[in-house]
């Protein structure tokens, strides 16, 4: 990962989140896929991948889903080596963190 890509606190510029098209844009059009903020997900944690649907959809059943989700991603607050999309771990539904949050996507019709 490079400076250029990422907003990391041991990337790039420090402890903030910056505007989205702080980084050069990906070869498909995205802004900040990695790094500034770890993205909430709507699975339910599970520490494998056991009972997963398998074809996209997101795993909402079962106890954790009361308390855990998943998180994708990393943010400013993480080092370069979890700046990934495959970087997968979990935090409470009811924490308040300032390098958590959700990236808004919509389907585009031709």
């Amino acid at each position: 990962m490079t400076p250029t890509r990422a907003a990391a606190s041991r990337v790039s510029i420090g402890p903030r989140t910056l505007p989205v098209d702080s980084f050069e844009v990906n070869p498909w059009g995205l802004y900040n896929v990695h790094g500034n903020m770890n993205e909430w997900t709507e699975d339910c944690w599970h520490g494998s991948n056991t009972g997963n649907p398998g074809d996209g959809r997101a795993r909402t059943t079962g106890e954790a889903c009361i308390q855990q989700r998943v998180l994708r991603g990393g943010s400013w607050d993480n080092s370069s080596k979890n700046l990934r999309s495959a970087n997968r771990n979990w935090s409470s539904t009811i924490s308040r963190i300032n390098s958590i949050g959700f990236r808004v996507g919509r389907t585009l019709t031709p």
